[in-house]
């Protein structure tokens, strides 16, 4: 019998894909955020941060209140074959929502340490703005955003409350790693869960490494 290695595939495309849809949703927010007035830009924090500091569970809840399939927008989307609820893409949805705020923040500290007048230089030569932000500002702050990049994805690696709510358990169909780990445990096949503890770890501290990398080259290029 083979062993099954759907949990690691399921979670890497889980992972893979939410952290395309934070980089950019999270670039998106950063950058208009740090442009905003000083109380505008305090409260949209506050929003877009809050599923950094609410235990994962509570986001899965709210997630089954907006996305249930009893609920309006999930009959709505029922409509149209979408169900994010006991789905493997449901799990997307859920990591997204945890890893948004590594993301955000990330970015838009980056953005917030660009040096303007690089921007405004451009401005003067008559270059777009498009142009300023990809080949002149994206540069400056791909260290800092590389690195959000990968937190995100760290994050919604190892995502367990909001995912567990909203997608379940089903081997083969909506298991990640993490539940698999808990169901594992409570059927007190612990090897079989530290099997899966340890790959986790494995990837999670190439993960690390990865990020004090590119953090040790931000310092590098800032004292240049």
């Amino acid at each position: 019998m083979s062993f099954d290695w759907y949990p690691l595939w399921n979670s890497l495309r889980i992972a893979a894909i939410s952290c395309v849809l934070v980089f950019f949703l999270g670039i998106f927010f950063a950058y208009y955020a740090a442009k905003l007035p000083r109380l505008v830009k305090g409260i949209l924090d506050v929003i877009l941060t809050l599923p950094m500091v609410l235990p994962p569970t509570v986001c899965g809840y709210f997630l089954l209140l907006i996305f249930g399939v009893k609920r309006p927008l999930g009959m709505f989307l029922m409509q149209f074959g979408i169900k994010f609820v006991m789905t493997w893409y449901g799990g997307i949805l859920a990591a997204a929502v945890v890893a948004f705020p590594l993301m955000y923040r990330t970015a838009r500290g980056a953005f917030e340490s660009f040096d303007q007048t690089l921007a405004y230089s451009g401005q003067t030569l008559g270059l777009s703005n498009a142009y300023i932000f990809w080949r002149i500002r994206m540069p400056a702050c791909r260290q800092g955003i590389l690195a959000g990049t990968v937190l995100a994805f760290a994050r919604a690696l190892g995502e367990y409350g909001a995912t567990s709510m909203l997608i379940g358990y089903t081997p083969g169909r909506t298991a990640t790693i993490s539940t698999t780990v808990y169901q594992l445990w409570r059927i007190n096949d612990e090897a079989g869960a530290l099997f899966w503890v340890l790959i986790n770890l494995a990837i999670s501290t190439v993960v690390l490494l990865t990020v004090n990398m590119l953090e040790s080259r931000q310092k590098k290029a800032v004292a240049k």
